[in-house]
């Protein structure tokens, strides 16, 4: 998603009919999602992603990840799921 710069594919992959997102700057569903991070890929080429961790229990799923920004603003961020609201396949 993040490394490819493909949200799209990742979206139509992985996400269920309902998505909700916990970033305030971000709204709900799977094209709010979709363009903002089409945005940012072409904001910020060079972007990448490190997962550093996953924990996964049950439905959860927690992702430890380093963020890597063009420039000096790299970030540590930490993301939870819950798969029962994945796509199923």
């Amino acid at each position: 998603m993040f490394n490819q710069c493909r949200p799209r594919d990742a979206v139509e992959q992985f996400v269920g009919d309902e998505y909700i997102q916990h970033n305030p700057g971000i709204a709900d569903g799977q094209a709010p999602f979709t363009n903002f991070f089409e945005r940012m890929a072409g904001e910020y080429p060079g972007k990448k992603v490190l997962l550093k961790l996953v924990i996964a229990e049950g439905n959860l799923v927690v992702l430890h990840c380093h963020h890597f920004w063009p420039g000096n603003s790299d970030y540590a961020g930490i993301d939870f799921f819950d798969s029962t609201i994945m796509k199923k396949s």
